[in-house]
């Protein structure tokens, strides 16, 4: 297995190992309580709708950029994720990073515990790494980067004004291992919320489906494209845009036979920023929805919250005759 190769200084990183892998091992053991599904969910959309689909080649082309770049937009706004296709990922390194995820969940116990670990406070029926300084290289910040730069056209923010934003920000991973429930209709596999992030890239690892989202009050399945990321909005995009754009709500459900393997990166502003609704989107019939705030304040109010729905960002909501700030 190819190492995990750390590429910044200090910071935090921990691992979360619990007794879901042992219910791997051994599916007659009834589900611990603490995943057990607390009251009656919305509907889930039998029959899977299509996720919006972008293509990066077009969107870099002269000749196509101006069309894709209004798709992006409307998905941005409407549905808030989108398959990304042509990425200039390849197909390649993509199966290299799959072999080293898949090979570390296969670890012994005891192997994986050479981790930094931090016990308990698993918010869904899973295994959890996050990694604050850790990257896998992929790509990933420079397809990011591009992405922002895109979207703060389309948000006709001031030329650069997004990618300073995000330049040097804050990037983290997460991968997660769902191993096979024997009572699948019984848990949540990863708790409903949105990303406090910009934006999110997702990638299935092993090609067992589960992530859903939540649109028009039902779940709605994703299927994954072979070698597509699904890219979605998250908090802070919804701010900078001041609503237009959606920060979807989404979830991960478990599969009753196969084990579910995901990675995702999140990219955020630099530690130091502030942001708020950008000023491009602000206009007397347009007053902020959201607050300004610190990034550093803004993390560790996060942090002193449980994920739970799109409930961070209603706090960041300006309420009737609050001042326009959270510092």
């Amino acid at each position: 297995m190819a190492s995990l190769q750390p590429v910044c200084p200090a910071s935090s990183s921990h691992l979360v190992l619990s007794i879901e892998e042992e219910l791997a091992k051994d599916p007659k053991i009834t589900v611990p309580e603490r995943y057990v599904r607390v009251g009656q969910d919305p509907p889930i959309l039998e029959t899977p709708i299509p996720i919006p689909t972008i293509n990066m080649k077009q969107l870099v082309s002269l000749e196509t950029k101006d069309l894709e770049k209004r798709k992006l937009h409307e998905c941005c706004k409407e549905w808030g994720l989108f398959q990304l296709v042509n990425h200039g990922v390849s197909s390649s390194l993509l199966e290299k990073l799959n072999d080293e995820i898949e090979g570390f969940f296969k670890l012994p116990l005891a192997e994986k515990m050479k981790y930094k670990i931090r016990p308990g406070d698993v918010q869904g029926y899973g295994t959890v790494i996050r990694s604050d300084n850790q990257r896998l290289d992929w790509g990933d910040r420079i397809l990011a980067m591009q992405l922002f730069g895109y979207l703060g056209e389309l948000l006709e923010m001031e030329m650069g004004e997004m990618e300073e934003l995000f330049e040097d920000g804050m990037q983290s991973v997460r991968m997660t291992y769902y191993p096979p429930c024997p009572q699948p209709e019984m848990v949540v596999g990863l708790t409903p919320h949105s990303d406090a992030a910009g934006i999110t890239i997702l990638h299935q690892v092993n090609g067992v489906e589960g992530f859903q989202i939540k649109k028009d009050g039902v779940w709605i399945p994703v299927n994954f494209l072979p070698n597509a990321f699904v890219v979605n909005i998250g908090d802070i995009l919804e701010i900078l845009s001041n609503g237009l754009y959606n920060s979807i709500e989404h979830r991960a459900n478990v599969n009753s036979e196969k084990e579910r393997i995901s990675i995702a990166m999140f990219f955020n502003p630099k530690f130091e920023a502030e942001f708020g609704p950008a000023s491009s989107m602000l206009n007397p019939n347009n007053p902020p929805l959201f607050r300004r705030v610190g990034m550093e304040k803004y993390v560790k109010d996060f942090f002193s919250r449980s994920l739970n729905g799109r409930t961070y960002l209603d706090y960041m909501r300006i309420k009737n005759g609050e001042a326009n700030s959270a510092n």
